[in-house]
């Protein structure tokens, strides 16, 4: 027997929800993005190494801006219509070196999509206003800003 993960079952009890409490850029050029997400109880992942573009968009859609999307991001928005699927979730972890997600969607059938980009997994989040979870073990204490 299979053990198939459901959509609708109880929180994952490795994950915890996230919010974006700081984005930009690691270098003054806006080649490299930096995304800061936190925990309800202030622990925070610093994700980065992913491009300039993918912070630019996750700007602009912070901002309401959801004229201006991705083509790719709009073909999944297109087979999702097509499909009557909903993306409910993302869930970001580590694999090896990289950051990668799985999206949640549902509908008529519930599917998970395994294995993507995380920096694109949290820019669709924040464009369909829906929770990123990042696995507990990676989120850390703040790191403490030095007084001078």
């Amino acid at each position: 027997m299979v053990n198939k993960l459901k959509i609708d079952q109880v929180q994952d009890p490795d994950y915890e929800v996230v919010t974006i409490s700081n984005l930009g850029f690691v270098d003054p050029y806006g080649n490299e993005g930096l995304v800061v997400l936190t925990s309800p109880d202030k622990k925070e992942f610093y994700m980065r190494a992913f491009s300039g573009e993918v912070s630019r968009h996750i700007a602009s859609f912070l901002d309401g801006d959801h004229d201006s999307i991705p083509t790719i991001y709009k073909m999944l928005e297109d087979i999702c219509e097509a499909s009557e699927l909903l993306l409910v979730n993302v869930k970001i972890y580590e694999s090896g070196d990289a950051l990668r997600a799985n999206l949640y969607l549902t509908g008529k059938k519930d599917l998970i999509l395994r294995n993507y980009r995380a920096s694109d997994a949290v820019a669709l989040a924040v464009y369909y206003n829906i929770p990123i979870m990042v696995r507990k073990n990676m989120l850390k204490d703040p790191i403490e800003k030095s007084t001078m």
